[in-house]
């Protein structure tokens, strides 16, 4: 665990040898990576390698069957309920498709976190959602309700509700699935203009390589349960794995195969 100047930890998350496996089949064989603290970092991959999987072994929701997952040099795996509940409440979480609870309003979306956390007044409460809406340009929706917004705006309102108690750690996990492109060009513009105005760490997770490109400081490809490569995103590009070079580029055939693993089919055919 390395230590900067000021005795925080330099990697804000850390994974070490984490094996993890489901019903006998193993998601994670050995997976090792680090996150840089403010930087924003790319987990990426072919679909089933487990993203989704890694980000519930940072947050606490699942545990390794062996290995090590640090957050702020703290063993999660060790940590009570108390200290587990504290650690969540530093992290902010975008879900898949934003996740806003439709029966209220924009507003009480992101004003959601702040009253179940804490026991702020209303007046600063609402000073604080209309600051993280005007964040993402949508203070004048804040009367809408979630089936009144398109994706896009849903994806934003959903952000504003991830970041509305200053977290330390973002957490984005597929942030541009489904988006029309004007939309995903405002998230990745989002992305990286809250991470260097708030001098946080952000983690994303993504199978979306041109659009990480733009945003992402180190990105990792995991794959068959390991780490297949790292570096950043133009480093990947020139990387000279077969299965790198499959995936950033798209390609139909290589290592990841279109067949899900089967028995011979001529012979299952005729049996």
């Amino acid at each position: 665990m390395t230590m900067t100047s000021n005795n925080l930890v330099e990697h804000l998350v850390e994974l070490k040898d984490v094996h993890y496996s489901v019903g006998g089949r193993a998601i994670f064989k050995g997976l090792t990576l680090a996150v840089p603290r403010g930087k924003i970092t790319a987990i990426m991959g072919p679909s089933g390698t487990g993203k989704t999987t890694l980000l519930r072994l940072i947050t606490g929701q699942i545990v390794a069957s062996k290995g090590q997952v640090l957050v702020e040099g703290q063993e999660v795996s060790k940590l009570n309920h108390q200290q587990l509940y504290a650690m969540r409440q530093r992290m902010g979480m975008l879900f898949q498709n934003g996740a806003l609870l439709t029966d209220i309003s924009v507003y009480e979306n992101v004003a959601f976190p702040v009253r179940e956390h804490t026991e702020l007044p209303e007046e600063l409460i609402r000073q604080l959602v209309l600051t993280k809406l005007q964040t993402v340009g949508l203070r004048g929706a804040y009367k809408l309700m979630p089936w009144e917004l398109s994706g896009g705006m849903s994806r934003r309102v959903a952000l504003a509700r991830a970041m509305v108690r200053d977290p330390e750690l973002l957490i984005y996990d597929e942030p541009f699935a489904g988006l029309d492109p004007i939309s995903m060009g405002v998230v990745l513009r989002l992305i990286r203009k809250l991470n260097e105005a708030l001098n946080i760490t952000s983690i994303v997770v993504s199978h979306d390589v041109e659009e990480i490109a733009q945003v992402a400081d180190l990105s990792y490809i995991i794959a068959d349960g390991q780490m297949v490569a790292s570096g950043s995103p133009k480093q990947l590009k020139d990387d000279k794995s077969e299965l790198v070079r499959q995936f950033m580029n798209g390609l139909p055939d290589g290592p990841v195969a279109f067949h899900y693993p089967a028995p011979d089919y001529h012979g299952e055919l005729l049996s």
